[in-house]
C-alpha cells in the first residue's frame, strides 16, 4: 500500500502553517530544515521530487512551471491571502486522501 503524501514547503510558507501540519501529523520538511533557502523555484521543485514530496506554495510562478510540462510528484497552490487554516485543512485532507500517483504531474488548488 502506498504511504500518504508528504509535503514540502517552499521558503514562503509561513511556519505557522509548517507547524499545524506537523501538530496533526503530517509529515512536512520547509525549505529552510531542508537548507534550502535562496534557491530557485527549479530546484525547490527538483529537491521536492527527489525526496518524494509534493510541493505546497503561494507562489505563481510554480505554476507556470507546471504549465511548461516540467516534470514534478505534485504541487499544490494557493493564494497567499487564503486563511491559515483552510490552507492546513485543504493541506490534511489531501494528505488523508490522495496519493503520489494521485498528484504526478498535477496540481491541486486549496
Amino acid at each position: 500500500m502506498e504511504e500518504p503524501v508528504k509535503f514540502y514547503t517552499d521558503e514562503n510558507v509561513s511556519s505557522a502553517i509548517v507547524n499545524g501540519l506537523r501538530r496533526r501529523g503530517i509529515d512536512v520538511l520547509s525549505a529552510k530544515d531542508a537548507k534550502m533557502l535562496g534557491k530557485s523555484d527549479e530546484e525547490h521543485l527538483r529537491s521536492a521530487t527527489e525526496n518524494n514530496r509534493i510541493l505546497f506554495t503561494q507562489e505563481g510562478d510554480f505554476l507556470k512551471l507546471h504549465a511548461s510540462d516540467y516534470e514534478h510528484i505534485g504541487i499544490v497552490h494557493t493564494h497567499q491571502r487564503t486563511p491559515i487554516g483552510k490552507i492546513i485543512r485543504g493541506l490534511e485532507i489531501i494528505h488523508l486522501i490522495m496519493m503520489n500517483t494521485d498528484m504526478k504531474n498535477h496540481v491541486e488548488l486549496v
